[in-house]
């Protein structure tokens, strides 16, 4: 359990948090959410103790131990990965090692033995005899090799490190779990082994994340960090969204019936109560979210981009075919000879090697020649491309966004119309005077995103979007290419990203042929284990 206690903190002039008063406690997992700056990060080190309150207090129980996913990825370079994951319990790792340092002595002393007695008890008092075997479990859990155990830190890749770094907070069932974006570099068997883990873990965990599904996947609770507060909602991140949604829409048409909006709500809320992630915790869940008034639920203060794709028309019978394309790299065969024809309804995720992904993307949109093979786009098509470098667009000497999304228009929009396009995008009153060389990267993928939109193409080839992109940014984009009515070639490591977009899987595979199949993303990973190709 851990308490927050009239916090507040404060840098200048700007509040980040007043009169913080919330108890997070065992058996649940908390999604600590919030605008990009709104402090989540900030939080998590408020409740670690690494920075003080300027107001209030945290308070954790007697004896209890907090544990927090380490951000330096070269604090343990020289440790073993094995030892690195034990030091998460720092008083097991010093009992350790003073006790290992006594029976290496030479001149070994009564006073030693005594010693090395009291140590051998609290050793075993702390679990010590299992230490190792729960370690490696951790790491061969996150896709760390046994081979691996016994080497050095600074010899591992970074994705490695990261694993490494995880399955150190999550040693020794810490009474308090801080992860802050725990899936960031960890591929998808080891987030999968993560979403079970959390899901079975008995003890308290807080974590932020820009991950929907991995959120609906672990979270009995959602701490919203909005006005300089921090309220507990039940449920998951979906059911955050919907039902503040809800109380927005109710907030913007009072003349309506509340009743009306009170029914919407309990039909809302029986839907998400029949969906419980954790089992054991499902009929109280269930409980709670079955007495949540309407007034309970708080509009949100975030804003949302309106991303709207529009079709110039419609795709007729060829969208594209693809023709035995072949593309290396360094000397490293990219893909082989890989043929399919694309349809005016798909909706393709790309998975596989991100090298080979991005090199399809630039050889069918023409930015990159194939070593050999051909395509062809239909007639009746038009294309938009969303790089995963996007520096190149940025490049120019356009003074103001105004001036470089005019740019990119098909016509001679008036200012006021591309303010308004821009408006959408969430730059609004002297943003749009900005110099597009200054933005951030989030800013610069809306403003591509604006770019996608005025060119009304009736094919999107996206290649990751949603990289720089905050929880709000991603869920308007989401909703955007739901509703889009044209075809579409995506990457992405957003899970949720894919399987509310995606209707067809291509898989470039490391040997460079495809795994290509009509199917959601879930239903192409259940085939992949079904068949032992996980």
């Amino acid at each position: 359990m851990i308490q927050v206690s009239n916090v507040g903190l404060r840098y200048g002039d700007r509040k980040l948090f007043e009169d913080v008063n919330i108890k997070f406690t065992p058996g649940n997992c908390y999604g600590l959410i919030g605008a990009n700056g709104a402090g989540k990060s900030t939080f998590l080190k408020i409740l670690s103790g690494e920075i003080e309150p300027q107001e209030g207090q945290v308070i954790m129980g007697k004896d209890e131990r907090l544990a927090i996913l380490k951000q330096n990825h070269f604090e343990y370079d020289e440790f073993t990965v094995l030892d690195t994951v034990i030091m998460g319990h720092k008083r097991l790792y010093d009992v350790m090692k003073e006790k290992d340092a006594i029976y290496m002595k030479e001149d070994f002393s009564d006073e030693d033995g005594m010693r090395a007695a009291e140590l051998e008890a609290e050793f075993a008092e702390l679990n010590g005899w299992e230490a190792e075997s729960e370690a490696a479990m951790l790491l061969h859990g996150l896709g760390i090799s046994d081979e691996k155990h016994h080497m050095k830190m600074a010899d591992l890749e970074g994705s490695e490190k990261v694993k490494v770094l995880l399955a150190q907070a999550l040693f020794g069932k810490p009474d308090v779990l801080l992860l802050d974006e725990p899936t960031n570099h960890l591929d998808l068997k080891a987030i999968r082994w993560l979403e079970e883990f959390l899901i079975n873990f008995e003890n308290t965990v807080i974590v932020v994340s820009h991950d929907r599904h991995f959120l609906n996947k672990v979270c009995t609770h959602i701490a919203d960090l909005d006005f300089g507060k921090i309220q507990i909602y039940v449920g998951n991140y979906d059911f955050w969204y919907e039902s503040s949604q809800l109380a927005l829409k109710m907030a913007q048409e009072q003349n309506k019936k509340k009743e009306e909006k009170i029914k919407e709500l309990q039909e809302f809320i029986a839907r998400f109560s029949a969906n419980a992630s954790k089992s054991k915790q499902a009929t109280s869940r269930k409980k709670m979210l079955e007495k949540i008034q309407l007034d309970d639920i708080k509009p949100s203060s975030r804003k949302y981009p309106y991303v709207n794709f529009q079709i110039g028309r419609e795709i007729g019978n060829d969208c594209l075919t693809v023709d035995g394309l072949t593309a290396t790299q360094d000397g490293e065969v990219l893909f082989k000879d890989i043929r399919f024809t694309m349809n005016r309804d798909d909706k393709i995720v790309l998975l596989g090697n991100p090298l080979a992904k991005s090199a399809l993307l630039d050889i069918l949109m023409e930015e990159r020649e194939a070593d050999s093979g051909t395509f062809k786009w239909g007639v009746t098509t038009s294309q938009s491309y969303f790089p995963m470098d996007n520096s190149k667009y940025f490049e120019g000497n356009e003074k103001t966004l105004v001036d470089w999304l005019r740019q990119y228009s098909p016509e001679d929009e008036t200012e006021t119309f591309l303010r308004g396009f821009l408006g959408r995008m969430l730059f609004s009153g002297e943003e749009v005077k900005k110099s597009p060389s200054v933005l951030s990267g989030g800013e610069k993928v809306r403003c591509m995103l604006a770019k996608m939109m005025l060119s009304n193409a009736n094919v999107l080839l996206l290649d990751e979007p949603t990289n720089h992109l905050d929880l709000e940014s991603i869920q308007a984009l989401n909703n955007g290419l739901i509703a889009f009515k044209g075809a579409m070639i995506f990457t992405s490591h957003d899970h949720q990203f894919i399987q509310t977009i995606a209707n067809r899987v291509i898989e470039i595979q490391e040997d460079g042929s495809i795994l290509d199949k009509q199917c959601t993303y879930e239903e192409f990973l259940d085939w992949k284990e079904a068949n032992g190709l996980m």
